[in-house]
């Protein structure tokens, strides 16, 4: 399974992005799969933001809840609306998918998201 992140960009403070992953590459793709979103800044260890735990139950850090929303849309798409951005966000921000058969682990390449003050 590849995954492929995109939308990331520049945004003021305050502003907001869309992020889009896409899966593709295998049969083994399934609507139940847990989803997530990451993040890492330089110098700083990977965080979870966000995830959709079976593909239904959506979970967040306490430091995005209000902010992130986390969905999923068709064919093996997920998303990652961020409202109200702040400079601390900004980072790489990486998906992340583990499969309902099996568990195994997938991550994207990760999206450079860069919040100006």
């Amino acid at each position: 399974v590849q995954l492929q992140a995109s939308g990331g960009g520049l945004v003021q403070a305050g502003g907001s992005l869309r992020l889009s992953c896409s899966a593709s590459g295998s049969i083994f793709i399934f609507d139940s799969d847990t989803l997530g979103w990451y993040r890492q800044a330089p110098g700083k260890q990977r965080e979870f933001l966000a995830g959709l735990s079976r593909g239904r139950v959506a979970n967040y850090a306490d430091f995005v809840k209000g902010r992130f929303t986390i969905s999923k849309g068709a064919k093996y798409t997920m998303y990652l609306q961020m409202d109200r951005l702040t400079p601390e966000d900004t980072a790489v921000y990486l998906c992340y998918r583990k499969s309902a058969r099996g568990g195994t682990e997938y991550w994207g390449q990760g999206t450079q998201v860069t919040v100006s003050s």
